[in-house]
């Protein structure tokens, strides 16, 4: 069974694919953790997307 992702669909996950490595790349995490989580969502775009969703680094920012 083949799986592609073409027209729209691809250009969503380019987008958020894009999204998630500027998030990662500007968070304060640790060099190593930033260099995994970016080599996850490069290697598995879809996949690795949906893992650095749920399980990725969340900003921490105070409630006022």
């Amino acid at each position: 069974m083949n799986i592609e992702i073409t027209g729209l669909g691809g250009l969503i996950l380019l987008v958020l694919n894009v999204w998630a490595l500027v998030s990662i790349i500007g968070s304060t995490n640790s060099t190593g953790s930033k260099v995994i989580w970016c080599l996850l969502v490069l290697l598995l775009p879809l996949l690795g997307f949906i893992i650095w969703l749920l399980a990725g680094p969340r900003s921490t920012k105070a409630s006022v």
